[in-house]
């Protein structure tokens, strides 16, 4: 973490300071904003907070309610999720508060007796390497306090507007071509209209809503989808048992009486129970809706025995019903019009794609919307990024949303399902060894680093993949151990990413002499130095020079073998008012930790450079004499500052 650069300043240095735009921020609602975000949810805020970054973007956060959520629904982290965070400055605190789930614990009945559960097996939740963070358990309302916090820190000082209803959006450019969206604002108290309302021009403005989305409605989409006629409760429960695998995330399958997943959450004691309603024993109660915290803990019972569970607390309680839904598009651009206009309205997360919980994924792949939306939108707000990429945002996102809908739909169905041994003996039910190594299969997906974007105007395709085979184009970047040069200190080399909007370009070097003046490594260096190069050509005057393209080199060479003052200049760049050098932009291989050329399958003889998107996502591989295909490349997406 690099601070100071601008001139030392006593007390916190991870609160900057305000930007001198905010001392004209004007009371209560604006009346012009470059972003409107509305809703305060996962999406609402990772969105909030990756604009927060840039305090010459005016964002305006709102939701209806009359302040911060304080009791959670979700709660699963995925590590990918965490990996996010690491970007906001905020994966510590998440580690640190949250429960990891190291386990996961499956039980079934005892083919001896199946009114009796046995376990089954224990498993590793995530695989060994797939990512340095683990997956954890944390409340929706941390997280989004998390993020709140990284907005207040931030020097555009961005808060969250509350108690107002976004009820009516229009699009006209004509009477605005700036601001073309208008949108009225209700003025709410305690959730009724107070008959106040406000209007608000704005460029973009993106529903984070929730699955009843009025923005969604006003830009004509809607939630397709078919309900699987499965309810569940769920309850965060202080409770006595004596099941010995309470503090075990535990899938746990009944002959007859339901199904049980068992969630322990922060702090040693809380436990969440997502507790099936069988539409034969508990119709009475689905019938009447007379579920209460009582009888979700006697169904609870019902399926645990012969163990018992003795609730003496429910922090919060609900029931819900598993529906997979989800939307053709997340913008306000026809499929027809996507060549002859540009988006203006967009839709993230619930609003868009709706599912169980059984998987975990609702909130990690709603915040993972939200981040894919916020670099594209920043970067063409400050003009270093065409407008054109802002269609990649539903195309790239749509599709993923897609592939949670079939999995979710699989995972769900397969949970719900009784056990073999209970069905008619011509193959009813799902086997429960089955179940679990399905479980296992999936772990790359409910960790979040499944996702793959395809060719586009930001992802290349796989001509040169195999110079760098651990780092799949169009996958999340994956982290591995280095040692900084300078400082010798040991380093995950992806934790380099901050949430700035910039993209990153790993040179992985060559094996010759690094100040070999005529190494491929140098070479490219050079290049990069040039003032017709991409990294000239796409910084604004006066900006440091890896705002928009940040250089960094890995050598395969120990970082005693290298000397610092013998690097190219590029790899030493001059930033700030006083032009200090950057002195952590160059990694060698850890040798304790294994070397990372040949975890990530580099190719040693070659080198490569890999491209590096601002959500951490691989745009690129190329060899490292492959000047014009990089500036190529980047010509397509961003936009000359000179």
């Amino acid at each position: 973490m690099q601070f100071y650069l601008n001139g030392y300043r006593p007390g916190d240095p991870l609160v900057e300071q305000p930007h001198p735009s905010v001392a004209d921020r004007p009371e209560g609602v604006p009346d012009e904003v470059d972003v409107l975000i509305v809703g305060c949810g996962p999406a609402g805020l990772v969105l909030a907070a990756q604009l927060a970054a840039f305090p010459e973007i005016t964002t305006l956060v709102i939701d209806r309610r009359e302040g911060p959520l304080e009791i959670g629904q979700a709660d699963g982290v995925a590590c990918r999720t965490v990996e996010m965070f690491e970007a906001f400055g905020l994966a510590d605190q998440l580690v640190a508060e949250g429960y990891w789930v190291n386990e996961v614990s499956f039980w079934r009945p005892d083919p001896e007796a199946p009114a009796r559960i046995i376990r089954t097996g224990r498993i590793d939740d995530v695989e060994e390497g797939l990512s340095e963070f683990p997956h954890v358990i944390v409340n929706q309302a941390r997280m989004l306090a998390y993020l709140r916090d990284a907005m207040a820190r931030s020097a555009s000082k961005l808060e969250p507007t509350y108690g107002l209803h976004a009820s009516d959006l229009t699009i006209d450019a004509e009477l605005d071509p700036e601001h073309p969206v208008i949108v009225t604002l209700q003025h709410l108290q305690d959730g009724s209209e107070t008959g106040r309302t406000s209007t608000v021009r704005a460029r973009y403005v993106v529903g984070c809503d929730g699955s009843r989305s009025s923005i969604r409605t006003a830009i004509g989409r809607e939630l397709v989808g078919d309900p699987m006629n499965q309810t569940w409760g769920v309850m965060d429960v202080l409770a006595v048992t004596d099941f010995p695998d309470i503090r075990l995330k535990s899938a746990i399958l009944s002959a007859n009486q339901g199904n049980l997943l068992i969630i322990p959450r922060e702090g040693g004691y809380l436990v969440r129970l997502y507790i099936e309603l069988d539409q034969v024993n508990d119709r009475e109660m689905l019938d009447e809706r007379s579920v209460t915290p009582e009888k979700l803990a006697a169904v609870a019972n019902r399926v645990l025995h012969p163990y018992r569970i003795d609730v003496k607390e429910v922090g919060w309680w609900s029931v819900y019903e598993i529906g997979q839904r989800l939307c053709d598009g997340f913008d306000d651009v026809p499929a027809d019009e996507v060549g002859s206009r540009q988006p203006r309205v967009f839709i993230a997360g619930d609003a868009c794609h709706t599912h169980s919980a059984k998987a975990g994924q609702g909130m990690n792949v709603s915040m993972a919307d939200a981040w894919n939306l916020g670099w594209k939108l920043a970067g063409v707000l400050r003009g270093t990024a065409r407008p054109e990429l802002l269609h990649t945002y539903s195309a790239e996102r749509q599709a993923i949303a897609q592939e949670l809908i079939d999995f979710d739909r699989e995972f769900a169905a397969m949970f719900s399902a009784p056990p073999k041994e209970s069905g008619d003996g011509e193959g009813e039910g799902v086997d429960p060894a089955e179940f679990q190594r399905y479980f296992a299969a999936q772990g790359r997906f409910t960790a979040g680093v499944a996702t793959r974007y395809t060719p586009s105007m930001i992802t290349a395709g796989p001509e040169f993949q195999h110079l760098a085979t651990g780092f799949p184009i169009g996958m999340r970047f994956h982290s591995a151990p280095a040692i900084r040069l300078a400082d010798a200190k040991p380093v995950q080399l992806g934790h380099a990413a901050r949430a700035d909007g910039a993209w990153r370009l790993y040179v992985f070097a060559d094996p010759a002499d690094p100040s070999s003046a005529g190494s491929p490594t140098w070479a490219l260096c050079d290049f990069l130095a040039a003032e017709k190069s991409p990294v000239a050509r796409y910084t604004p005057v006066g900006a440091d020079p890896d705002s928009v393209i940040d250089v960094r080199a890995v050598y395969q060479q120990g970082h005693r073998d290298v000397a610092v003052d013998q690097l190219p200049p590029v790899l030493r760049p001059r930033k700030g008012r006083f032009g200090l050098v950057d002195h952590e932009k160059v990694f060698c291989p850890d040798p304790r930790a294994g070397d990372l050329f040949d975890a990530r399958g580099i190719d040693r003889a070659a080198g490569c450079m890999v491209l590096v998107r601002p959500d951490q996502y691989v745009a690129a591989v190329l060899p490292l004499h492959a000047h014009d295909e990089l500036a190529e490349l980047l010509a397509g997406v961003l936009v000359d500052a000179r």
